[in-house]
This record gives structure tokens, sequence and C-alpha cells, in this order.
């Protein structure tokens, strides 16, 4: 039985010193690439940094403003791959990444990957380069926090800096995306796997990870009525009978004048009872419905019925009165106590 090793949580690659080549390399190597034109003014202002950056590793570099283009070149260097490391760096710098982002590529940890999503896709290529990057870049920084990577877009290029594990996550997201595949999907993902990732029992469990379905749906509509494609044959359609021939199959050929037209009057006959049946169904619904009797209100009783002349009465009087007012009778017999009183005096 071979017994598998595996790496230690926290272990890291020793770095490459000059001790592990203290007599150099001997051969001298070169490489350039060219610029667009809106990045000379960036270029130049940041050239020193780049220059003390790739210095420190002994390897050289121009900036050729004339012809547009940057090189890098070796020294007598100790590193073997650092000359492929400011090769990238270069192609970097010409692909609208930061210096500051683009000078980590030296580093032994870090690595980066161009990606061409121009070719991916044919037409709309636009809205799907948008649909990666989101308004205010909210997936790039999504998956910047997820990845520990630094990606930019610009053009048809795809420029991402970080661990390589990182980049492999990175690269399958862009493909994903230009597949018509939103990347909101991946990331829930990543977000579940980084969450594992803390528990050393659950980490390599993929039961816990979302499984998406692919729903291709054809927007194309389905005509009405789709024609059947018959089979081909060499040999010409069978001829239609004719009338006489009809007549001799339902034996209509060998009946009298007379019969012929009894059959014709009993068919129009059988027709207009047809007609007829259709038409009284159609009046039907216009027919009204049947009403329903109107039920009349009982008379009151002689018990219940009110004197309304009597209840007149009282109101006109009771109106006519006053609040503390006398009556008629009343104000007759004051009168007359009252001329009394006069008389004796």
């Amino acid at each position: 039985m071979v017994e598998l090793l595996t790496v230690p949580d926290g272990w890291k690659e020793l770095a490459f010193s000059k001790e592990d080549n203290p007599r150099g390399l001997l051969e001298e190597s070169s490489f350039a690439t060219l610029f667009p034109k809106y990045r000379e003014a960036y270029l130049r202002e940041c050239w020193p940094l780049v220059q003390k950056a790739l210095n420190e590793h002994h390897v050289n570099a121009a900036l050729d403003l004339i012809e547009g283009s940057v090189t890098a070149c070796t020294t007598k260097i100790f590193h073997p791959y650092i000359i492929s490391r400011a090769r990238e760096l270069i192609k970097l710098l010409a692909r609208s990444v930061s210096s500051e982002q683009a000078v980590r590529i030296l580093q032994d940890d870090v690595a980066c990957d161009i990606i061409k999503i121009g070719s991916l896709v044919r037409k709309r290529f636009v809205k799907r380069r948008q649909q990666l990057i989101r308004p205010k870049g909210s997936t790039l920084k999504a998956l910047e926090l997820l990845t520990s990577c630094y990606i930019t877009v610009q053009g048809n290029m795809t420029s991402a800096i970080g661990p390589f594990g990182g980049l492999k996550e990175v690269w399958k997201v862009v493909l994903d995306t230009m597949k018509n595949i939103h990347p909101k999907y991946i990331i829930k993902t990543l977000m579940i796997k980084q969450e594992l990732a803390k528990d050393s029992e659950l980490r390599s469990q993929s039961r816990f990870l979302p499984q998406f379905k692919h729903k291709n749906v054809n927007k194309h509509k389905e005509p009405k009525k789709k024609t059947v494609k018959r089979e081909y044959t060499p040999f010409p359609p069978p001829q239609p009978e004719s009338q006489i021939d009809k007549e001799l199959a339902s034996g209509e050929y060998f009946l009298k004048a007379s019969q012929k037209k009894r059959q014709k009057m009993e068919a129009i006959k059988a027709k207009q009872a047809e007609a007829s049946k259709r038409q009284e169904e159609r009046e039907k619904a216009f027919i009204p419905p049947k009403e329903k009797p109107v039920v009349k209100p009982k008379e009151a009783s002689v018990e219940t019925q009110i004197d309304v002349a009597a209840i007149k009465e009282k109101i006109k009087k009771a109106k006519n009165k006053k609040l503390g007012a006398l009556t008629a009778e009343e104000l007759k017999l004051k009168v007359e106590a009252n001329e009394k009183k006069k008389k004796k005096k």
C-alpha cells in the first residue's frame, strides 16, 4: 500500500535565494511588448517605480515612446525564472493593469493570467462583458474577496493577478459568464466552499454545494401548423375518382330519375330540419325569463290604525302654544276679571 502524502496546513515554499544559485546565469535574454497610445502617459509617470522594482532582481527595463514598446532584459541574475516574471510584468502594464498590482508578479507565490474573451462570443459580447463587471464593479469586487486575486477587464482582455488556486476559479467564472451563465451562481458556490474550508472534516464534502440546473429556453416560437414532409416516391399520385365512379360505388348510377329526385328532396328536408333546430336553440337566448309574482303588502288591522287627523290637530296646537303662555279660555277669563276691576273703581 502506498501512503498518500498531504501538505500540512500553513506550509509555504521556501523562497529562492542567491545561495541556491551563486554562479548565476550566463546567457542574456530579453523580451519586448507593444503598448497602446493611451497608456503612454501613465507608463511615463510610473516608470521609475517599475525600474526600481526590476533592478532589485537584477533585471533592466527600457521604455521606448517612439516605437511604443517596453523591453526587459537580464543581467547577472541568480533567479532562473525572474525574466519570465518580468515579461509578464510588462504585458500586464500594457493591458491597463496598475503598476502597484503588476509589481506583485515578481513574488514567488503570485501568478498572473491573461484571458482573451473577445474570441469566445461572436454576438452579445458587450452585454456579457458588462454582466461580468456589473454596475460599479460589484461582481469583480466579490471575486477579489473570494479568490484573493486582482481582476481587470479592458477591451477584449481580462487580466488577473493572485495565487494559483484563485486564478483557476477566476478562469472558470470568466468562461462561464461568456457562455451566458450568470456569475452569481459560482460566487454562491465559492462562498460555501470558503466556509467549509474552515473545518477539516467538511472540506472535501461536496454534498453541501448547491446544484444548479441549466435551463436552455428556446425563444423561437414554434409554428401553429407544422408541415410534415412526405416520403419521396418516384411514382405519380393516384388519379382522383370521377362523379360516375362515385355513383357506381354507391349504387346511385342505377336508380331512376324519379328515385334520384326523391332522394334529393329527402336530403334537402333533412338539412332544413337541422337548420330549424339550430334556429330554435339560437332563439332560446332571446326568450325573457319568467318574473316572480309581486307580493302585495298586507292591510293594516283596525286596532293598529292611527288617527292621522287627531295627530295633526295636536301638532298645530303645540306650534301655536308658546312655553309658559295661557290658553284661549284662560285669556278670556283674565280679560273679564280686569274689566270688572275697572268698573268697581
